[in-house]
């Protein structure tokens, strides 16, 4: 089996973000782990948020675009999981953007610990040219049975090499 045969819904709640959300979908479509379902949920916004999302649906088959009224941020959550059909759930905020391989990476760390559930750090960024790592994507593997997690994932190490994080049995 493939590492992409596996299909990530990637659920982005969108509600008044039009500076933002352009740069957080590209985030996502340059993915290298690239089998992705993005759906991006229009909580009702007033801005021209509904257009930018309608026009990424056109341009890329991987894009689904739910409108609805506006029910706050877990309420549109709740809308996209509902619409999921990965194996994967993931989710990330419409004002935030991913590192190119952070799928990829989550991924493989799930595989390798046997892990229900991938969480990794972010990098809060307050110059806007600065790039972002991990911040608030998090994985959820929708499996059963076991309890086991993965935490801190992925963290470098002195010389800047990726190491994954620890995983325990709860």
């Amino acid at each position: 089996m493939s590492r992409e045969d596996e299909l990530i819904s990637v659920v982005v709640p969108v509600y008044h973000v039009e500076t933002y959300i352009e740069r957080c979908v590209e985030s996502l479509l340059q993915q290298t782990y690239s089998n992705l379902e993005i759906i991006l949920v229009d909580d009702g916004g007033d801005d021209r948020c509904p257009q930018i999302c309608d026009e990424y649906a056109k341009k890329d088959a991987r894009i689904k675009v739910i409108h609805k009224k506006n029910g706050g941020l877990s309420d549109a959550r709740n809308a996209g999981m509902r619409a999921a059909s990965g194996k994967y759930l993931a989710y990330i905020d419409s004002d935030d953007y991913i590192q190119p391989d952070t799928y990829e990476k989550m991924i493989y760390a799930l595989k390798k610990e046997n892990a229900d559930i991938a969480v990794c750090n972010y990098e809060a960024v307050t110059n806007p040219y600065e790039l972002a790592e991990y911040k608030d994507a998090i994985m959820a593997a929708m499996l059963k049975g076991t309890k086991r997690h993965v935490e801190s994932m992925p963290e470098k190490n002195e010389k800047g090499n990726v190491q994954t994080g620890q995983s325990h049995q709860k």
